[in-house]
């Protein structure tokens, strides 16, 4: 598997844009890549890159032995049967789609009661598509050492990486990561609003704004110094700094924080049995 990488985006979106651009000329030719997806305006792009490209599953599939799924979990399903007769016992499955567990997937996949387990279950972030994501991965039984090696060495192309052991730990990862950066940005429209309402100019709160969120977790992912240490030594006794701490602990703002992560965490969990039916 290390040699050659041979691999199929079933589903030729976004994400699966991102993961080729970290992929193609660095891990594998232009040529390696077949891609199937409905949409023919999607499939032209791509066949612009070199790759090979089909609406419909067909016989290329078979000899390409990485299979990422990157479609929608509603049609995943439909997704895995019209590819399951091409699949090999060699074949290595990543699916990105949110929602659906590996021991589901290694149902729909497997045959005559057996099911399939050469699967790596992926739950990527949006900053994935500039390189800067973070992704969950989970890997069945039938995944070996080597398989673990490809997948995270492609899915580090576009961020950073954290294997976990269940699909609740994935459920974890989506209330955090998966969803994180829309807690993100909610934060900074509120950081720029406050800005605007104080005399800012809407350009000028966006700058400091971005600017800020993005150096203070470059220095907290740089600094040895652990996240509570860092905070008191921007918090001066008496201080600005202390009466908004004030204001946002008095609110409970970790509490909402968790509670939020946890709703998202729960509603992993209700998608996951929903699609599982």
């Amino acid at each position: 598997m290390t040699k050659e990488l041979t691999i199929a985006f079933i589903g030729g979106g976004n994400m699966a844009s991102a993961l080729a651009a970290g992929l193609i000329g660095k891990r594998c030719g232009a040529h390696d890549v077949h891609v199937i997806d409905v949409n023919a305006p999607a499939l032209e792009r791509w066949a612009a890159q070199g790759t090979t490209v089909s609406q419909t599953p067909d016989d290329t599939l078979a000899r390409r032995r990485v299979w990422i799924f990157a479609v929608k979990p509603q049609v995943l399903k439909e997704a895995v049967m019209q590819c399951r007769p091409f699949l090999q016992e060699d074949t290595l499955v990543v699916s990105i789609a949110a929602g659906i567990s590996a021991d589901t997937l290694s149902g729909w996949l497997g045959r005559d009661g057996e099911p399939f387990t050469r699967i790596v279950r992926c739950m990527p972030n949006t900053p994935a598509l500039i390189g800067n994501g973070a992704s969950g991965l989970l890997a069945l039984s039938g995944v070996s050492q080597d398989d673990k090696m490809v997948v995270n060495q492609f899915m580090k192309a576009v961020g950073d990486v954290v294997w976990v052991d269940t699909d609740s730990q994935i459920d974890a990862v989506t209330a955090l990561s998966g969803s994180g950066p829309a807690y993100v940005f909610l934060f900074l429209e509120a950081l720029i609003q406050g800005g605007i309402k104080q005399g800012l100019s809407d350009d000028q709160a966006r700058t400091l704004a971005l600017a800020t969120l993005t150096g203070a977790t470059q220095l907290a992912a740089l600094s040895h110094e652990n996240l509570q240490t860092l905070r008191e030594r921007v918090t001066s006794k008496g201080g600005t700094t202390a009466a908004a701490l004030d204001v946002l602990q008095g609110q409970h703002f970790p509490e909402i924080v968790q509670q939020a992560m946890q709703a998202a965490y729960q509603r992993a969990a209700e998608l996951s049995s929903e699609f599982d039916k």
